[in-house]
């Protein structure tokens, strides 16, 4: 892959100037950005440009099949299409709720997933930008770069989400794609053995975790200007929550807080969320634009992950976690923290969280024995709904007498993000590229915006950053303005 900067004509004479693809995310996506004749911003749009098609796919599948397949949408979060999907489909064999055992075994392997995820995007992807500086030099601005400069920082990293891994291993047969969670429940319990040597390792995670939470503590203290207005815009807030108001990242109700924090609703099941969401299709995106449809596309838009699931719980059931979320709080000084950069603090909340929640479930002895399948009265259709790291996940099925698969409707965090992600990009562009010429550190603005939100277009396939890049500046009547090129090694030239 190729990371390219390319500006043209455009009709109303304005300049376009297109980051494609955008570096250290999941997948391939692009931004363009019009300017006028003086460098001012006029318009800004994310655009997702891979089609997948992963609905249709599954159209005529046989149902049992589902829970494998959707989780080829991604190889780092594989684990939350597995189960989301597995929960739509235990609703189509009366199977809800599974039974204890399928229920313990599942929430560790999500928990380690929610673990290794987090652990994944803050240290690999984002911490380079955030430990050296947007406008550093792109050849440190990576994984390696963290490993010579901050070795115990990479070193925690890599281990946290080498647990996680390791975790969805012992309760799914494999670290990545799969098999333990099935339409009904599960195909395998937990081994004591395999169960002590979790347990084992779980003090030393808890105090990393805690570190993580510290570290990010630590860079907003040290430049509260930065994160407290960098990608800084209201928007509505949308999760799931426990029955209680808790924090729940497996299963629960649907609840939303309007920019002021205000509960827009609350307590609704999962299986009725077509009542509050509405999609819009925009013909620049492959990726729908959500909405709540009591407030309509303008002011019905919403984000969704760890900056909005740990503004919109009342608590979180884990001590150390709701110690930490309760100073996030005091941070908005009575307000919601709308900053996008706070998404990284929330995240680490919640990796902690994590792993407190993954100590307990150690303890329970439905992981080391009871019944794996349940069964009940056959329907057409199920919903299943989770947290997944980035947001909620949302999988519809519907399923015919011969057991094939005749609807399937996906509504990832991602797209949840989508418009989010676009407002991010909007602010960014306009507080920090209006008017000025452009460089490889000022665009890189843009990319950290949207790393904040961890977006999941596919696969990561560029933690180490090194990408070619060119910029070419063309006027409105067609002649270059100016030229920028990067090596893949980070080397910039005016040819």
């Amino acid at each position: 892959m190729t990371f390219a900067l390319e500006t043209a004509a455009h009709p109303e004479g304005l300049r376009r100037v297109a980051i494609d693809p955008i570096s250290r995310v999941e997948g391939h996506g692009k931004v363009t950005l019009l300017l006028d004749t003086h460098n001012h911003i006029e318009q800004v749009r994310l655009h997702i440009v891979e089609f997948r098609g992963f609905e249709k796919f599954i159209e005529g599948r046989p149902y049992w099949e589902v829970p494998v397949m959707v989780q080829r949408l991604c190889g780092i979060c594989p684990v939350s299409h597995h189960l989301a999907a597995a929960k739509a489909f235990d609703r189509v064999l009366g199977a809800a709720p599974v039974t204890a055992s399928a229920n313990a075994v599942r929430r560790l392997m999500h928990y380690g997933q929610i673990l290794q995820s987090h652990a994944l995007h803050f240290f690999h992807l984002s911490s380079p930008d955030l430990l050296f500086g947007f406008d550093s030099d792109v050849a440190k601005r990576n994984i390696v770069g963290v490993a010579h400069a901050h070795p115990d920082i990479a070193k925690k990293g890599i281990f946290l989400r080498k647990f996680g891994q390791e975790i969805i291993r012992i309760t799914s047969g494999k670290r990545v794609h799969g098999t333990g969670a099935v339409p009904g429940g599960i195909n395998k319990l937990v081994t004591k053995e395999e169960r002590d040597n979790l347990m084992h390792d779980v003090p030393q995670m808890l105090m990393w975790a805690q570190d993580a939470v510290n570290l990010v503590k630590q860079l907003h203290a040290q430049n509260p200007a930065l994160y407290n207005h960098f990608g800084s815009f209201e928007s509505n807030m949308l999760s799931l929550v426990r029955a209680d108001g808790a924090m729940e990242l497996y299963d629960g109700v649907l609840r939303a807080r309007d920019a002021n924090g205000h509960i827009l609703f609350d307590g609704v099941p999962d299986h009725r969320y077509l009542e509050l969401i509405e999609e819009e299709v925009r013909p620049w995106s492959y990726m729908k634009f959500p909405h709540l449809r009591s407030l309509g596309a303008e002011r019905g838009w919403y984000r969704v992950g760890p900056l909005a699931r740990v503004q919109n719980c009342d608590f979180i059931p884990s001590e150390r976690a709701e110690v930490e979320r309760q100073a996030f709080v005091a941070w908005g000084q009575g307000e919601l923290v709308h900053a996008s950069l706070a998404y990284h603090w929330a995240r680490m909340i919640e990796m902690l969280h994590a792993v407190e929640v993954i100590a307990q479930l150690l303890q329970d002895p439905a992981l080391l024995c009871g019944d794996l399948l349940t069964t009940g009265v056959r329907q057409r259709s199920g919903v299943g709904v989770i947290e997944a790291p980035r947001g909620t996940l949302i999988h519809d099925y519907e399923v015919g007498d011969d057991d094939l698969v005749t609807r399937c409707n996906l509504i990832v965090s991602t797209t949840h993000n989508n418009q989010a992600m676009n407002e991010a990009v909007r602010s960014v562009a306009r507080d920090y590229l209006d008017g000025n010429e452009l460089t490889e550190g000022l665009l890189n603005h843009i990319e950290v915006a949207i790393r904040a939100y961890d977006p999941c277009l596919s696969c990561a396939t560029h933690a180490l950053g090194q990408m070619p890049l060119e910029v070419t500046l063309v006027a409105a009547n067609g002649s270059v303005l100016d030229r920028l090129e990067k090596s893949a090694h980070g080397e910039l030239s005016h040819p």
